[in-house]
């Protein structure tokens, strides 16, 4: 029955996934535990850049309406997706979202997953690269608990670093761990609370080099 589901997902990621590819969609795929920053990077990232990219925004949670209302304020389109019980996006459901923002040529979708560092590891959504966020106030170990998703994504933000003078976290023990299950990992240092040139020109590069 799995192998039916994720094939079935897979198809569907693909069709999505030429989709964006013929238009020249950017679209990202936030993945992370609960309470890692997702939404506030994204918030930051929206208002900073916005003025240079055409950001649309698919807010994935098991409920309510929170995380879209904060991004609706940026003034981006934004579809939010409630799952219930279920504890991921899937590829259809990003299917129906694209149809509801209606993305244009050249623009850059924003997914974010519903907070989980297991179910999201498995269903491709037919996005352009996979970024896994983990915050230092989170465990180093995280990587090692949770290979799946670290193994899976292209890059990795780690988030709330003005946090660090205060915390007993080690970034390159993380970075370590990260590069065990995955040793093509880039990694990306981010505080909403400062500059952040180094995630900004990675989205720059991909949105020059779609």
């Amino acid at each position: 029955m799995e192998e039916d589901v994720l094939l079935k997902n897979n198809l569907l990621a693909e069709r999505n996934r030429g989709y964006l590819s013929a238009k020249k969609i950017l679209a990202l795929n936030l993945v992370s535990s609960p309470g890692s920053g997702k939404t506030s990077l994204l918030e930051k990232t929206i208002n900073d850049l916005k003025n240079e990219m055409d950001f649309n925004v698919i807010e994935g949670d098991q409920q309510t309406l929170n995380d879209a209302l904060r991004i609706e304020k940026t003034g981006v389109p934004v579809v939010q997706i409630n799952t219930g019980n279920g504890c991921h996006l899937d590829a259809d459901m990003i299917h129906q979202a694209l149809l509801k923002l209606g993305v244009g040529d050249n623009g850059v979708l924003m997914i974010e997953n519903v907070g989980n560092l297991v179910c999201p590891a498995m269903f491709d959504l037919g996005e352009s690269k996979r970024v896994v966020i983990i915050s230092v106030t989170e465990g180093e170990d995280k990587p090692l608990k949770y290979p799946n998703m670290f193994a899976t994504s292209d890059v990795c933000v780690i988030t709330k670093t003005d946090l660090l003078p205060h915390l007993d976290f080690s970034l390159e023990k993380l970075k370590d761990y990260a590069r065990q299950v995955n040793p093509h990992l880039e990694f990306i240092e981010h505080s909403v609370k400062g500059e952040n040139p180094a995630w900004y020109g990675w989205l720059r590069k991909l949105v020059a080099e779609r």
